[in-house]
């Protein structure tokens, strides 16, 4: 089964000509997945985590979440291919497909930032309030 980030790195860019409606129902759960505020946050987490992964006990400090319904969401973005998991011991570490990011920024039109552009991008964080 091909995942919702895959299926958004075949689409023309939403600016180029319209999606078909097999896309854009293949594309919206990836789209969902982002949608909601716990996920979008995870998301970001672990993109923005020291090497590039993160494991769950490190993403539960950031919520007021139990550690069962932060992995739930977790794998609602691991089946929308956003990221991928391992297991290692008790602990599930996660780390951002780069693709899949590249794939909804080109399918938004916008093009993602090599891993040194995103570095010199100004730091915003303290300025969002939680």
């Amino acid at each position: 089964m091909i995942s919702p980030a895959d299926t958004a790195a075949c689409c023309a860019p939403l600016t180029a000509r319209p999606l078909t409606m097999e896309q854009a129902e293949q594309v919206a759960p990836l789209l969902k997945a982002l949608a909601d505020p716990v996920r979008l946050r995870l998301l970001s987490l672990v993109a923005s985590h020291e090497g590039g992964e993160a494991c769950i006990c490190d993403l539960n400090d950031a919520f007021d979440l139990s550690q069962p319904t932060i992995s739930h969401h977790m794998k609602v973005l691991y089946e929308a291919g956003l990221v991928d998991r391992d297991k290692r011991s008790v602990w599930v570490y996660y780390r951002i497909r780069p693709q899949a990011l590249a794939s909804l920024g080109a399918l938004i039109g916008c093009p993602v930032p090599s891993p040194a552009a995103r570095a010199s991008l100004p730091d915003h964080s303290s300025s969002i309030v939680d």
